[in-house]
């Protein structure tokens, strides 16, 4: 259910501000994404998996708030991540 490394690193490398930059806002909101939709996936086939639901909540929880934090921030940058991301809001 989780990302592997290779996945990650290359999601670092295509949403990092500056080189080395592995905490900005749209690299952990690009990470959370990814393990989202994974983890929609894996709901899709084990409905009953309420333990995995609730870890899902928490990221969804998790992703609004850095989305949040960027929009108050910088709006470009938080209308570029959900353009590239394609998120709706």
């Amino acid at each position: 259910m989780s990302i592997t490394p290779a996945r990650k690193q290359e999601l670092i490398r295509d949403y990092a501000t500056k080189d080395g930059d592995t905490g900005s806002p749209e690299v952990q909101v690009a990470i959370l994404s990814e393990r989202i939709k994974q983890l929609t996936d894996h709901l899709g086939t084990h409905k009953k998996d309420f333990h995995s639901r609730r870890g899902l909540l928490m990221m969804v929880g998790q992703r609004r708030r850095l989305l949040d934090y960027l929009k108050g921030k910088d709006a470009k940058r938080y209308e570029d991540l959900i353009g590239r991301l394609g998120l709706r809001r």
